[in-house]
């Protein structure tokens, strides 16, 4: 028996499976190697819904690998329970929107779609669950900083309504100084009022940051301790490059993969006589945004390598976009042996 079961998880049963998540449910497909389809059914998005879901994966012949699409969303519950249950589960992308007005539309024809994937081997491997954690800091520090931004601008535009001698009072002010003198005023009228609730909360959010930044850049020293060393990278962009990457060195196949998944892969925009690439816009667009500061950094900061690199580019006549294009690109071939051979922590 056990021989037997051992031979089912290698897969030499001949089926793939397909995984359509949502918040409330999962739909399950199994087809075999061929592609004809086998059966399909829903699931609760509970313990007992995926424990459920791999008894009748078992009794449809254990599929050698399952593709999930949405793996570190909706997915991520049922990805944890079949890499559990000792399946490789790989991560598909949802169909284009051609084959969807071909095929139609269902969780079902979805769940069928995922299997397909997989037998086409259209996907990538699934992220590591340790980066998890990142991300649930990571997206609580991006919330605090949209809040308090949202904050100082409020206040700073109530100034602009208030009479002449409230806006003589706290006129070119610093974000932190001007807080600090609202939050020491005594006044009670209602403008100064708001005025001081919004102060108190521009304050509370500030907090917010500067421990979700530490928190960040301890968890960021963990899992690659050698991120932070490179020139221009801050806990926030390490950890959306780390949460891009997905801590996971079989999806970062070549630079040009890290490249095209982080969207700055040149794009031949050539017209006649004139050779040229422009930006793309493809990609993961945070991941791009923090290669961006990255390379902004650096460019500020007299960065003597970026600088000579900068300047070889500008003496070629490239343009102000053009420039940081390529000094994003530059970025990816630092960035890539970093990611790709993380040191971990001892």
């Amino acid at each position: 028996m056990e021989k037997e079961l051992v031979s089912m998880m290698a897969g030499e049963v001949g089926v793939v499976g397909g995984v359509d998540p949502h918040a409330d449910t999962i739909h399950v497909a199994v087809i075999t190697t061929t592609g004809r389809r086998v059966a399909d059914r829903e699931f609760a998005t509970t313990a007992d819904g995926y424990a459920a879901a791999l008894a009748w994966l078992r009794a449809q012949g254990w599929p050698g690998r399952v593709g999930v699409e949405g793996s570190a969303g909706y997915g991520a519950g049922v990805t944890r329970a079949l890499t559990a249950a000792g399946a490789e589960v790989v991560e598909v992308e949802r169909p284009t929107r051609s084959a969807r007005r071909r095929a139609g539309k269902s969780d079902r024809l979805d769940a069928y779609h995922a299997a397909r994937a997989v037998l086409a081997e259209r996907f990538s491997p699934v992220k590591n669950p340790a980066i998890d954690g990142v991300r649930a800091l990571h997206v609580a520090r991006r919330t605090a900083v949209q809040n308090k931004t949202q904050a100082i601008n409020q206040i700073r535009g109530l100034l602009v309504m208030a009479d002449d001698l409230v806006r003589a009072r706290f006129a070119v002010r610093t974000a932190g100084r001007l807080v600090s003198a609202i939050l020491a005023s005594g006044d009670d009228d209602d403008t100064m009022i708001a005025l001081r609730v919004l102060a108190e909360r521009y304050r509370r959010l500030d907090q917010e940051v500067r421990m979700l930044t530490r928190r960040l850049g301890q968890r960021v020293r963990e899992l690659n301790p050698r991120l932070l060393e490179v020139y221009g990278v801050g806990p926030d962009s390490a950890a959306q490059l780390l949460i891009t990457a997905g801590m996971n060195p079989d999806r970062l196949r070549s630079e040009a993969s890290l490249a095209a998944l982080c969207g700055t892969a040149p794009v031949p925009a050539s017209s006649g006589k004139t050779t040229r690439y422009r930006l793309s816009r493809g990609g993961d667009r945070a991941a791009n945004a923090a290669l961006h500061r990255i390379a902004l950094v650096r460019l500020s900061h007299d960065h003597p390598a970026t600088r000579a690199y900068a300047a070889k580019q500008q003496a070629r006549h490239r343009s102000g976009l053009e420039l940081i294009r390529l000094l994003k690109r530059a970025l990816i071939r630092e960035l890539f042996k970093v990611l790709r051979d993380p040191i971990p922590a001892i």
